[in-house]
């Protein structure tokens, strides 16, 4: 027995038992095969146009799903989320299908699964945070199960996880994820900024602890605001050495001063002279550096003048005040002075005056630096009376 129907493509009539039938009662199958006499017929099953038209549910939203995933796992920890919460979201997506609407009507089980095999009541509290933050909507059934039911005109009730409102708020997790990442690009930055300024701190001034507590604190996970405060606390000391970011290690001498070159640079021969230290008289040292003297307002006569002209001086050459005053506590005014003195008189030879009065005031040349010594050559040098 045959029957026509409505695209006229005649078909078996099959018992109701075994017709092949999809969740919403409709026809899902193109082909079937029917047993009659032994034998088995293979038919072509076309759908209705109405069919056609059902079955093709618009999208709320033209933006790619995944692009607001990425947008919401990359500032999840903004909405307190962890990965654990993306995982099942991102399992969760995996069951929609273009063009059939934003209903999830996967089972709790299937979901579970596609996870990775998490247990019901974590998926169950997973679904209630995002409830919670309003990234999804329940709408159950009277039988709590998940499906979709259509009428004749295409209308149709969806009985799921709804995800609409995480697609609604597409441009808000997108714009959050951008503020993320600026900030993340801006601790990488000011996180060089303080490696680098430590690095310089630990090489003119290694006796200090400052760099080794700040590396201490860097090892935490620490916000852009705890960031920039630690690089203004790094950069203030910084300020203190009066160093720069290319401060020299040596002075750049000219080959006419090859006595005074070889001091600069750390010669083992001249590191045995340097051991003799005789305190050189005010008016010697006045008379050989000169340029220091002629930019006195008042006569040199003593130490005590000596020591105020050259916390004078010391600014003018980009020395900090409070490194002038640690090195008069830490080799005696008397010494700080003569190596402001003797720097001004060195002039262009020397490239950061900042730099190497740390050096042989505070730091690792402080035992080779020896103004009667130095003064002696100077006056060599330029011909002066010593």
């Amino acid at each position: 027995m045959q029957s026509r129907v409505t695209d006229s493509v005649d078909v078996f009539l099959l018992p109701f038992h075994a017709q092949i039938a999809g969740r919403d009662g409709e026809v899902v199958g193109k082909t079937a095969l029917v047993h009659k006499n032994m034998t088995f017929t293979k038919l072509s099953i076309k759908r209705s146009e109405a069919y056609q038209a059902i079955g093709k549910a618009t999208s709320t939203t033209e933006t790619d799903v995944w692009v607001i995933f990425r947008a919401l796992r990359d500032s999840h920890t903004q909405f307190g989320l962890r990965p654990h919460h993306m995982q099942t979201l991102q399992a969760m997506l995996s069951f929609l299908k273009p063009g059939h609407g934003e209903t999830v009507f996967a089972s709790n089980f299937e979901i579970c699964r596609r996870v990775g095999g998490i247990d019901e009541r974590s998926l169950r509290r997973h679904i209630d945070r995002f409830l919670d933050l309003g990234f999804m909507t329940r709408h159950d059934s009277p039988n709590r199960k998940r499906y979709r039911v259509r009428s004749s005109d295409g209308r149709c009730i969806s009985y799921g996880l709804s995800l609409s409102p995480l697609f609604e708020r597409a441009n808000e997790l997108m714009a959050m994820a951008q503020e993320v990442e600026n900030r993340r690009r801006d601790c990488i930055f000011i996180r060089k900024q303080i490696l680098t300024k430590l690095a310089q701190l630990e090489e003119f001034r290694p006796e200090s602890s400052f760099p080794s507590e700040v590396r201490k604190t860097l090892r935490r996970k620490l916000s852009l605001v705890e960031y920039r405060a630690l690089l203004t606390t790094t950069e203030a000391e910084y300020d203190l050495m009066s160093t720069t970011v290319d401060a020299p290690d040596a002075t750049n001498m000219s080959a006419n001063d090859g006595h005074i070159d070889r001091h600069l640079s750390k010669s083992e021969k001249e590191d045995k002279d340097l051991e003799r230290e005789p305190k050189p008289e005010v008016q010697t040292m006045t008379a050989i550096c000169d340029q220091a003297t002629a930019l006195a307002t008042n006569s040199l006569r003593t130490w005590e003048d000596v020591e105020h002209h050259a916390g004078t001086l010391a600014p003018m050459m980009g020395i900090h005040p409070t490194t002038f005053e640690k090195a008069k506590t830490a080799i005696g005014g008397q010494k700080a002075s003569c190596a402001i003195f003797i720097m001004l008189q060195l002039g262009n030879r020397i490239r950061n005056f900042g730099a190497y009065f740390h050096s042989i005031t505070l730091g690792k040349r402080v035992h080779q630096f020896n103004p009667s010594l130095l003064l002696e050559k100077l006056a060599r040098s330029e011909g002066v009376p010593a």
